[in-house]
């Protein structure tokens, strides 16, 4: 394999890339993603788009030196799709979200006016056959002329959008939908209008036809349309969650501070803000006043209020339940925790899982394929089947009076089923959908699914592999034991822990901080921290170097434990507590030992991961004996100890050659590993750098929800592969039997008009399947 980016002579710098979001109108279909998606990747400077048929946006990575998102929105408004670019700096969520509704309730309005009135022509035109079930005959509705203006208004109201962005599409080389159905009815119409001004052809009208044609289309389109906007209700709730303005104070201790009303986005960090009870919090920030409960449960899926208190985070979009509090501000706009679960939740949606590749590569030719179908279709029938199956043009022959006896009409009418039959709007949605619902479910119960590639990896794990502290463990240990061994007094020994751990913020350090607080002893005098990740931290104090960390890393640093202190050690391990040694100058002069308590729901996670078939394995830095007794009582039968930070990525990319595996840990210290595993899952007190390379992030402080995640991302890629099959097997099938592979031998034949109403079934269909995912994880 030629790795380029190792040739040693190319001293060109690689170009800096960046990343925009379009909002695209006009998109129907998969063929219109696909000719979207083409569009903006043939230009120059684009490196890759994502396009997504449910939330109508395309995600563009592209070198700002080459090319322009203006210039990129312009292209694709000039090929039928309008487009904006959306800037994170001048739109918050609620203004996309009211944009998008605004723009939805306005197609919304259309589409019923269209639909209005394809339905009354319909009826009339329904009218206007009652005689050929035995109804009464009406006149001036069963008049030919009557037929020949329905069809005529159908065309110029309902169906002149769907027809002019047909032949934009065409003529632009990206035939869609709209492209197929127009198609479908001028051909209807146009043979009806030949057949009307020549009667001495013997051509029967069938201007019914593309009433009914377009009547179903609209009304499949408007159902879907229903069911997609129930998908992304979800999606929709986030974005309103962000309140609009925020109460902004000077003094927040002050009894004469006042406060002013502002619009949330103008409020900067380090600002103090107060929060009323009812109101929803503006910012993400830190409590500096007041106690109160807050309901976090559209942001962590914990449905029972959390109590707050100065010190503590509250987070943007929650909301204040009881109590006045002020907060100062630690995150605004964009960086905002729901800001990020937003913005993670909609790049979820234009990440495709591998399996839709096939989709894709389908849709981009649907389109043209089936039009060579139909053409095949009316050549066959027209020029040898009416020759080979003379049958088929007796009225007798079929029990629907779908037929004709002409072999022009009959093969005319069959090209016209195949057109119409086949749906690219089923392979379209069948993905995205599924991916939309899946993760909305999931980002109601504090879940972050980054996309549909996700759903994939968890679907193909085989192990799971768990950090230890603050993963199986809460994460919060505390110091139980400590002693000396040459005479320095126990204080003295917790003292200089401290004071050596305070250039730290490692869990264990800020235990033994804890510790040393509450024993009322103060931090000395040091200098010169370092720290080596997950072996220890020295510092100079008083002019001595200290050395406080695990055996082996003062073992390297020439520092031995001696045989007579080991028994006393050794109990301290085989009770599951994490020993830290301190050395001064030479020799070990004492240890401490720290316990960190399982979590609660820690042995019913593995034991049901166990029972799914999925092999569960503890990888972790501390000791082998506290390790072992980790794993006993957790029933986990294989261990890794004394990996050091920098060696878990590489036992994670070991344990890889034999199986696909997840990694599942709190971020401290196991971003690698978590960036090195299939799939990486990180649960919420995870560092930032760990959120941004997991995979799943659990944004409660629930392990049992690394169960739930994995069901629902299972879930998810079931509904994808149900919508698929569905999608592909109604094509297989429908398709030939519009164009009458049934006829010659049972008689069976599709309507222009039948064949649009089986169209928009499938559509509504694969939505409809994906919405059930709601059902199926219903709280």
């Amino acid at each position: 394999m030629i790795q380029l980016s190792s040739k040693p002579e190319s001293k060109t710098p690689q170009p800096s890339r960046e990343t925009v979001t379009l909002d695209v109108q006009g998109m129907k279909c998969a063929g219109c993603v696909s000719a979207v998606e083409r569009q903006l990747t043939q230009q120059s400077g684009v490196v890759s788009a994502c396009v997504n048929l449910i939330t109508e946006v395309a995600v563009i990575d592209y070198e700002p030196q080459t090319v322009k998102p203006d210039i990129l929105a312009e292209k694709l408004t000039k090929i039928g799709f309008p487009s904006d670019i959306r800037s994170s700096q001048t739109l918050t969520p609620q203004q996309v979200h009211l944009n998008q509704s605004q723009r939805r309730e306005e197609e919304a309005k259309q589409q019923k006016i269209n639909l209005i009135t394809a339905a009354i022509l319909l009826i009339f035109s329904t009218l206007g056959h009652l005689e050929h079930f035995g109804g009464p005959t009406i006149p001036i509705i069963s008049n030919l002329w009557f037929h020949w203006g329905l069809a005529t208004l159908a065309l110029l109201i309902p169906g002149r959008e769907i027809i002019i962005d047909g032949w934009r599409g065409l003529s632009h080389g990206m035939a869609n939908m709209n492209t197929l159905v127009g198609l479908g009815t001028l051909s209807a119409y146009l043979t009806s209008c030949v057949a009307f001004i020549f009667p001495s052809l013997g051509w029967e009208c069938f201007f019914d036809e593309p009433v009914m044609l377009l009547g179903f289309i609209l009304l499949g389109r408007t159902l879907e349309k229903q069911a997609r906007n129930r998908a992304s209700s979800a999606l929709e709730a986030l974005m309103a969650l962000q309140p609009t303005l925020a109460r902004l104070v000077g003094d927040p201790f002050s009894e004469d501070s006042s406060s002013i009303e502002i619009p949330v986005e103008q409020v900067r960090v380090g600002e103090y803000v107060k929060v009323l009870p009812g109101e929803k919090i503006p910012v993400d920030g830190e409590i500096v006043k007041g106690k109160t409960t807050i309901d976090e449960s559209l942001v962590t899926g914990e449905s029972v209020p959390v109590a707050k208190e100065p010190g503590e985070k509250a987070i943007a979009g929650t909301l204040n339940q009881s109590g006045v509090i002020t907060l100062k501000t630690t995150e605004v706009g964009e960086n905002t925790t729901l800001a990020q679960i937003i913005a993670s939740v909609e790049t979820a949606q234009t990440r495709k899982a591998p399996i839709q590749q096939l989709a894709d590569t389908v849709a981009g030719y649907f389109a043209y394929g089936v039009m060579g179908l139909a053409s095949l279709t009316f050549l066959f029938w027209f020029i040898v089947g009416t020759n080979l199956y003379p049958q088929v043009l007796n009225p007798n022959h079929t029990d629907m009076a779908m037929g004709s006896t002409s072999p022009l009409l009959l093969s005319l009418k069959l090209a016209i089923a195949v057109l119409v039959v086949a749906c690219p709007c089923a392979l379209g949605l069948a993905t995205p959908t599924a991916i939309l619902v899946g993760t909305s479910i999931g980002s109601e119960r504090g879940l972050l699914i980054k996309g549909g590639d996700v759903l994939e990896k968890v679907h193909q794990v085989e192990g799971v592999i768990f950090d230890k502290t603050g993963t199986l463990t809460v994460g919060h240990p505390s110091v139980t034991d400590y002693f000396t061994f040459d005479g320095m007094s126990p204080q003295s020994l917790l003292q200089l822990a401290a004071t050596v751990e305070s250039g730290t913020n490692h869990p264990l350090g800020l235990a033994i901080i804890e510790k040393a607080e509450q024993e009322e002893l103060s931090l000395l005098q040091a200098e010169d921290f370092q720290t080596e990740a997950g072996s220890g931290v020295q510092a100079i104090v008083d002019g001595q170097t200290v050395w406080l960390g695990n055996e082996a890393w003062l073992k390297e640093k020439g520092l031995i434990v001696e045989k007579d202190q080991k028994n006393r050690i050794n109990e301290l391990t085989q009770a599951g507590k994490t020993v830290a040694y301190l050395g001064i100058e030479g020799s070990i002069k004492g240890v401490l030992a720290l316990k960190d308590n399982l979590r609660p729901d820690a042995k019913k996670t593995v034991s049901e991961l166990q029972k799914r078939g999925l092999e569960v394995i503890l990888l972790t830095g501390d000791h082998p004996q506290v390790a072992q007794t980790i794993a006993t009582q957790l029933g986990i039968n294989q261990v890794f100890a004394e990996i050091p930070p920098s060696g878990k990525a590489a036992m994670v990319e070991e344990l890889q050659k034999r199986k696909t595996v997840a990694m599942v840990g709190d971020g401290i210290n196991d971003a690698p590993a978590l960036a090195q595993a299939n799939l990486g899952i990180s649960l919420q007190g995870s560092t930032q750098v760990a959120m941004e390379t997991a995979d799943i992030v659990l944004m409660s402080d629930r392990l049992a929800d690394v169960i739930t995640a994995m069901d629902l991302s299972l879930g998810t890629f079931r509904k994808i592969r149900q919508n698929l099959m569905w999608a592909l097997g109604y094509n297989t099938l429908a398709i030939p039997i519009a164009a009458g592979i049934l006829l010659p031998s049972f008689g069976v034949i599709l309507s222009p008009a039948l064949a649009a109403g089986l169209m928009a079934f499938s559509s509504v269909t694969v939505v409809t399947n994906s919405l059930l995912l709601r059902y199926q994880f219903r709280q």
